[in-house]
């Protein structure tokens, strides 16, 4: 597909309620042929859990009005990282941004629309690092995140009814 490169708007924890829909549907689009999984229909809660943190931060890119893509997240409390504990040897530095999820409408993929909203969610934190989940069962999604700069440390069942995830670690700025 060859798509102009899509606007991306930046937004925090006050605009939740303006844009909550939105990433329910480009969700709801990107994970089409999974949204029988119990777990993929609570995603809804995902976003009032997350927008209801006050450092709540999400990128959205569009084409034209329409939203073909997320990622959000928000900062991990201080002196709480989970991951440290798939580490032996712990890195110094310990500001963590927790990037919780990533969504591109299907007609989207490869088109580097991913890495576009990623690079505007990540590159002006002031965190150390950043950490995420990824499903084990998406081997090509871990390789992507690997060549961003990302190292799996570790596996994780987050909720009892996910699937087991990838823990994956690394320092900010991604490297290019």
């Amino acid at each position: 597909m060859n798509t102009p490169k899509p606007e991306v708007r930046y937004f925090t924890h006050a605009d939740v309620p303006r844009i909550r829909q939105a990433l329910i549907d480009i969700h709801a689009d990107a994970y089409a042929d999974a949204m029988d999984d119990e777990f993929n229909q609570r995603f809804p809660w995902f976003v009032d859990h997350w927008g209801g943190n006050p450092a709540f931060a999400c990128v959205i890119a569009f084409e034209g009005e329409t939203p073909v893509a997320f990622a959000y997240g928000a900062p991990a409390r201080p002196y709480r990282e989970w991951w440290r504990e798939y580490l032996t040897d712990v890195p110094e530095k310990h500001e963590t941004f927790a990037f919780s999820e990533l969504a591109v409408r299907t007609e989207y993929r490869g088109t580097g629309t991913a890495r576009l909203v990623t690079r505007a969610l990540l590159e002006e934190r002031a965190e150390d690092l950043v950490v995420l989940l990824v499903d084990t069962e998406h081997p090509k999604v871990q390789a992507v995140y690997e060549s961003w700069g990302f190292e799996k440390v570790g596996e994780r069942r987050p909720f009892p009814d996910s699937p087991v995830c990838a823990v994956m670690l690394a320092e900010l700025p991604l490297r290019p």
